[in-house]
């Protein structure tokens, strides 16, 4: 949501830090907060003026009219607030039908004032301005103000002037006192503005003669411009509304939904209830509380809540689990139900949440069946059978009963089945999968493009195409024609021959509309190009059909709108960051007469900005926060309408007769289901997003389908909040609006509930009763709308109108005609498993796919909690083993000797001329490691391969050293240049000591010893070297250790695992080696002539 109610304590810290006012604002940050923690003590010290001021002390949350409920103690010393206290803190209070527990509480300083020095000031936000309310009579007795107080209504984009405050506003206000209260109200309203306030509310506001004191104040802020304002916001707290606890469990998926480009939200309401709901879609989680309630279920529902865009297998998970949690923490007499709905997806993948949600389910079989918990499925969208599948075989193979639907069955009927008013069906009917995605085999002529890679973007040479007609202000000719206004609105948003630029690299969305172009036998793609600011310009491959394609992309807007003058229509997926910069910037372009902004959380300061300037210029705006709209035949914005199997079922490749509106995405793709089932199908639906300034209003869009000849009746679904619905009714009285509407506002549980609750939408909240859901029914009833009385009925009502519009003959069926057939992509029918294919690489050491990081079968974080260590790691990696304790630490063992040995050894030496010769870190270190071989370094495999066939096959130690001396071979692991038996490598007596303490055989390594004992007799520096040691020690460890049979373990010396024990501890050297020389900045090397034999032939003369 956006608008979220702030503190006090948080609403006066945000105006005493940044007010900018010539007006002296008084007390200053004097206030303090009080807890049942609160330790008193230590509180005064921290406010040394709660000794020595009089005092007033009140509750701080969210409760209105405080001082009528007798909630504040006024003019008390200290310790008369410390007795007022215990009997008020940890108190239960009713307000309204609310009831909750007093646990936050505020001081302040006494302010003595008179009556006639209280006023009243409160700002709040419309969709066409800011409004200021102002009486010169506030305080407790302030009555209503909407009807008494003066008002003004600043314009978006305009600033206030204290001129205008004095002339509107300060009418009744003393002289002496109009001067203070103009800059107060200026400098608060600059505030309001800076700190994206939507409502801010001061009574009464106090001017004496020592200044202006705020004594109560009740402030929400725009919680979507947190990444605007967050230098000056900082960490704010959301308090819960009263009678409402806040739960650990909430702020935990709010967390979750913080991190995630998905929308989680729970709100928990009676967490003793029974029945509890998991439903997917901002509209649909709203709908089925409605029906819940409408059931007679309100007292039994223990949460709201939804999760929708697309979350992750991982994501409703936790989700998910988080649910199952709370509700198999109590028993209810009767057991309990948990209902996991949902609309149509448009793109999120069915299967994939349902995933998640089986995880879950699994994880708490037992306290579900301990509770006796019943669940019921419906869901519809991408890839939903084979999600309805998997949820199906949970119910068979755990014996919890799970009853599945698909879009077959109406999208609330499962509630009335959890509650026990309709009956279960033994088999539900399913619809047969409608995958018809097979390739065209009737070389039809409607399928474009001459060649495989042809590009829609280039220019064409046939005489098929007209050219498009230039439009001045956005407008497309035929409204220019009929308006004959620069600032009109086009009834027709989308034809035949429509083209669009999409802002965003969604190659998925893209795909999508190019598929449904496909199936409606356009001509050609409907996009013409993409934006993507953060590439350079180039060409992306798309199907037409079973042919390739390629589309533009640019960097610059200005680019694509040049070299494609057809297009009309912008779809921007861009962030909630960049949109209200790319949508201005598009509308820069006369020719963008329809833009659709496809990003939820849009401040709403920008985007009142945004229809304000798209009213000016005559485009049409679809959203914020909306998956678009459908125009079956014709056009469709990125993900509307879901994949094509579902266009196919809803019949949205053919216009129909019947126009709808909506808030919400999901139920919009929910409306073309229940329409196509009810009469010929849609002719053409919007979603005008689910915040609380839509771009466009459903008003907008009724009058272009009233002014639409094809259109016969209309579908609107409306939303608690907003007074939007009002105008529809209106315009229905006045005869405006001639053609049969069908409307049905969701939200109608909200009145039913104790406390507040901010449904999905930003916009599903009723700040006043005209805007709750049952009041907007009934006028629209009253207006002479088809209204149902639930949701439930919605269809029902669609079909009665529907079956009289043909049966007086405004209505004439069409006949049907089958769609061409699109050819699946490879990746979505291997997703259905509809198909299979060899991997191109294996692997069996790691796993990045899940939401942790997995090392040979173990989650990096029991990597950590086991402190396994580098060593452990690769034991996991390397050898797909726990290693024992020992064996860890002998690899980091080995890694550290082996990690450097100076700058004169060959792969020094290389990385340092290299890192001297201007070379980055990776060509330098490669350039060392290059030298690695059995000369250098690469001798551990070497040895293990020579003593473990020598050990292995009974030869003694002298055979095995005249065997070698016979064959002209080196014994590879003996010999040094430097050290000898008198002068020991202490590295290897290290590792020696460790292997004999911890290895539990060392068998290989006593015979290499005996080898050395050899071989240093007849030279004293021929001894087993760091590498012959940590090549046979190695072997041993393998043998020995447990974890490997004898072939496993010789297989890992076969095939070279031990030389990287070198390769990886000898990289720290030589990176070590390249920072030191680019820290000492040494040029390039060049080698010293006199360090050089230079051997030629000598000159032979004639």
């Amino acid at each position: 949501m956006s608008a979220k109610a702030i503190s006090e304590q948080t609403g006066k810290e945000f105006l005493y830090k940044y007010i900018c006012t010539s007006a002296a604002v008084q007390n200053r940050f004097c206030y303090a907060s009080v807890t049942p923690e609160t330790d008193w003590d230590r509180l005064t010290q921290e406010h040394p003026w709660l000794r020595t001021e009089r005092l007033v002390v009140k509750p701080d949350q969210l409760i209105k009219r405080r001082g009528k409920l007798g909630l504040v103690g006024i003019n008390l010393d200290l310790q008369e607030v410390q007795e007022w206290l215990k009997s008020h803190l940890m108190s239960e209070t009713s307000v309204g039908k609310a009831k909750g527990v007093l646990k936050n509480f505020l001081i302040e300083p006494f302010v003595p004032h008179i009556q006639e020095e209280e006023f009243y000031v409160c700002i709040y936000a419309t969709r066409e301005g800011d409004h200021v309310l102002f009486h010169h009579e506030g305080g407790v007795e302030v009555g209503d103000v909407d009807a008494k107080a003066q008002r003004l209504m600043i314009a978006v984009d305009d600033k206030l002037s204290e001129d205008q405050v004095k002339e509107q506003l300060l009418t009744h206000v003393p002289d002496d006192k109009k001067e203070v209260l103009a800059s107060f109200i200026v400098g608060l309203f600059n505030l309001y503005e800076d700190l994206y306030f939507t409502y801010l509310e001061i009574n009464p506001l106090v001017v004496t003669q020592d200044g202006v004191y705020i004594l109560d104040m009740a402030a929400k802020i725009d919680a979507t411009a947190d990444y605007i304002c967050k230098a000056k916001w900082g960490d704010v707290e959301f308090p819960p509304p009263f009678g409402r606890e806040a739960y650990p469990e909430e702020a935990y998926i709010a967390d979750l939904d913080a991190k995630s480009g998905a929308s989680l939200k729970l709100t928990l309401l009676n967490p003793r209830g029974r029945i509890w709901t998991m439903v997917a879609g901002g509209g649909a989680s709203v709908v089925y509380s409605d029906t819940i309630c409408d059931l007679g279920g309100v007292d039994e529902l223990a949460n709201y809540g939804e999760y929708s865009g697309a979350p992750s297998e991982q994501q409703t998970y936790d989700y998910a689990k988080t649910i199952l949690s709370l509700m198999t923490r109590e028993k209810h007499p009767q057991g309990k139900v948990l209902i996991i709905g949902g609309s149509i997806a448009n793109f999120t993948n069915v299967a994939a949440t349902f995933k998640g949600i089986v995880r879950a389910i699994k994880d708490y079989l037992g306290p579900l069946k301990e509770h006796e918990v019943t669940i019921f499925v419906r869901r519809g969208g991408p890839n939903y059978q084979e999600g309805l599948r998997v949820m199906g075989e949970v119910g068979k193979t755990t014996g919890i009963p799970i009853h599945v639907f698909g879009t077959e069955t109406h999208m609330t009927a499962i509630v009335g089945m959890a509650l026990g008013h309709r009956p279960i069906p033994n088999q539900p009917p399913m619809d047969a999968h409608t995958a018809n995605f097979l390739l065209n085999t009737s070389n039809s002529a409607k399928t474009p493009a001459a060649t495989r890679t042809a590009s829609f973007s280039e220019a064409r040479t046939s005489n098929d195409a007209t050219p498009a007609k230039k439009s001045k202000a956005g407008l497309p000719a035929e409204a220019q024609a009929s308006s004959g206004c620069s600032g009109a609105k086009a009834t027709t948003l989308f034809r035949k021959h429509t083209k669009a630029i999409v802002w965003g690299m969604q190659t998925r969305a893209v795909q999508g509309m190019l598929d449904f172009d496909y199936v409606c036998s356009r001509d050609e793609p409907s996009v013409a190009a993409m934006v993507y600011p953060f590439t350079g310009d180039h060409k992306q491959k798309f199907y037409w059909g079973h042919k390739e394609i390629l589309l533009p992309v640019y960097k610059n807007m200005a680019d694509a709108m040049k070299k494609h003058s057809e297009v009309d229509v912008l779809i921007s997926f861009a962030s909630l960051r960049s949109a209200f910069d790319s949508t201005v910037e598009a509308m820069q372009y006369s020719q963008i007469h329809t833009i659709a902004i496809i990003a939820e959380g849009i401040p709403e300061a920008q985007t009142r900005k945004i229809i304000k300037m798209a009213d000016e210029k005559g485009v049409t705006i679809i959203g914020p926060a909306t998956v678009g709209g459908i125009k079956p035949g014709c056009f469709k914005i990125g993900n509307t309408g879901g994949m094509l199997d579902n266009i196919l079922a809803s019949k949205l490749y053919r216009p129909g007769s019947v126009a709808y509106v909506s808030r919400s995405g999901g139920m919009s793709n929910e409306l073309n289901n229940i329409i196509s089932r009810t009469t010929d199908g849609v002719y053409e639906g919007v979603a005008i997003g689910g915040d609380r300034y839509p771009g466009s209003t459903f008003m907008d869009h009724v009058l272009r389908y009233q002014d639409t000849p094809g259109i016969k009746m209309i579908v609107v679904l409306g939303e608690i909040g907003g007074t939007e619905e009002y105008k529809i009714c209106h315009g229905i009285r006045e005869g405006r609006i001639t053609k049969p509407v069908v409307c049905w506002c969701i939200g109608t549980c909200a009145t039913m509930f104790a406390s507040e609750v901010q449904f999905g939408h930003a916009g599903a909240c009723a700040n006043q009763a005209s805007e709750t859901a049952i009041a907007k029914n009934q006028a629209l009833r009253d207006a002479g709308a088809y209204v149902p009385k639930s949701f439930d009925e919605l269809g029902d009502v669609i079909r009665t109108v529907y079956d009289e519009l043909v049966a007086n003959g405004t209505i004439i069926p069409a006949q049907e005609v089958p769609p061409p057939t699109v050819p699946m992509d490879y990746s979505w029918a291997r997703e259905l498993g509809l198909i299979r294919k060899p991997a191109s690489f294996m692997t069996s050491i790691c796993d990045e796919r899940g939401q942790e990081l997995i090392y040979a079968g173990m989650p990096i974080t029991e990597v950590f909690k086991e402190e396994m260590g580098l060593g452990g790691v690769l034991g996991l990696l390397w050898f797909q083993r726990r290693l024992p304790r020992y064996a860890c630490q002998f690899i980091e063992m080995c890694l550290m000797v082996t990690a450097d040995h100076g700058p004169a050894v060959s792969g020094a030496h290389n990385t340092i001329v290299c890192a001297r010769a201007g070379k980055d870190l990776i060509s330098s270190l490669t350039s060392g490691l290059l030298t690695i071989g059995d000369r250098f370094g690469g001798a551990l495999d070497a040895a293990a391969k020579q003593f473990s066939k020598a050990f292995d096959s009974g030869m003694l130690p002298m055979e095995f050293v005249n065997k070698m001396k016979k064959d002209g071979k080196l014994i590879m692991g003996i010999g040094h240049r430097v050290k000898s038996i008198n002068n020991p490598d202490m590295r290897v007596q290290i590792l020696k000591d460790f292997v004999k303490q911890h290895f539990p055989s060392t068998q290989l390594l006593d015979y290499a010893l005996d080898v050395e004992k050899i071989t240093t007799s007849k030279k004293p520096n021929l001894i087993l070297n760091v590498d012959g040691f940590i090549g046979v020690a190695f072997v041993d460890l393998l043998r020995t250790c447990g974890g490997f049979t004898r072939d496993e373990a010789d297989e890992f010396v076969e095939i070279g695992a031990l030389n990287g024990i070198f390769v990886l501890g000898r990289s720290m050297g030589f990176i070590g080696h390249y920072l030191d020389q680019k820290r000492l900045k040494q040029g390039l090397y060049r080698h010293p002539w006199d360090d050089i034999s230079y051997v030629l032939p000598e000159h032979m003369s004639m």
